[in-house]
């Protein structure tokens, strides 16, 4: 009888003890899958961002003059994909990164990873798909985009980028703190992002540098870098000056 009871209560112990290394074991993994998952959505929003900008500066209609705004550009926000849905109330949202140049260093540094999302309210069915650009042309731009959400047209003015005209008429006149483009199906697409909030992605942002950082330690500070990331600084910065050194660190 006794070496049953001991049994009994040996049993239970053990019991126990797996139940409480299965709990430990879920509450270890779930953050872990969850920042591998980040760390892979991250490293493709890079590989799509770079796809995105070098079809937008290719493209015949808005290639030109927004060729010739990069080359004042102070930051760089890419969106691969922004999606815009739904009946009656009209919604658009994506992921996408920013690059920011340090006038004084001459380098280009990145990328924050950053969200977008707007609500508003129309006639609209069906969806669609969107890529989009936006151009920080001041230091009242950038400054608003490394804030941890930012109002467009509240935060920072924000106009459309002029299509089919030449280097000098593209910059001529433009008084807004961001410029936007925008494609659809691989043609342009006037969509309004004036009123929409970008945010920051802090959990991207963290998976992709192997550390919590914010946009500013990360784009103006320059404390991290990825080298996977050196195709797309690369790209931007062939077209709007500048290169790309990685962080101060190293």
């Amino acid at each position: 009888m006794r070496r049953s009871g001991r049994n009994s209560q040996l049993s239970m112990v053990q019991g126990i003890a797996i139940a409480c290394l299965m709990c430990f074991t879920v509450v270890n993994i779930g953050p872990r899958v969850a920042l591998a998952d980040d760390l892979q959505d991250a490293l493709q929003l890079v590989e799509k961002s770079l796809l995105t900008f070098n079809a937008f500066v290719a493209d015949k209609e808005m290639g030109p003059s927004l060729q010739a705004i990069l080359k004042e550009a102070k930051g760089v926000l890419v969106y691969p994909q922004v999606l815009e849905g739904a009946f009656i109330f009209g919604v658009s949202g994506g992921s996408g990164t920013f690059l920011a140049l340090d006038a004084k260093a001459n380098v280009w540094s990145g990328p924050a990873f950053y969200t977008i999302g707007q609500v508003s309210f129309g006639l609209i069915a069906g969806g669609r798909a969107s890529e989009v650009v936006l151009v920080a042309l001041t230091d009242r731009g950038v400054s608003a985009l490394l804030t941890t959400s930012a109002k467009l047209g509240a935060d920072a003015a924000i106009a459309l980028g002029p299509l089919g005209v030449g280097a000098e008429a593209a910059t001529a006149n433009l008084s807004a703190d961001i410029v936007s483009y925008a494609r659809n199906k691989g043609l342009y697409a006037g969509l309004e992002v004036n009123g929409a909030v970008v945010a920051t992605r802090g959990a991207l942002n963290a998976a992709y540098y192997g550390k919590e950082v914010t946009p500013t330690q990360i784009l103006i500070q320059r404390e991290v870098s990825n080298p996977h990331a050196k195709g797309l600084i690369e790209a931007v910065s062939k077209q709007a000056g500048g290169m790309w050194r990685g962080s101060k660190e190293e």
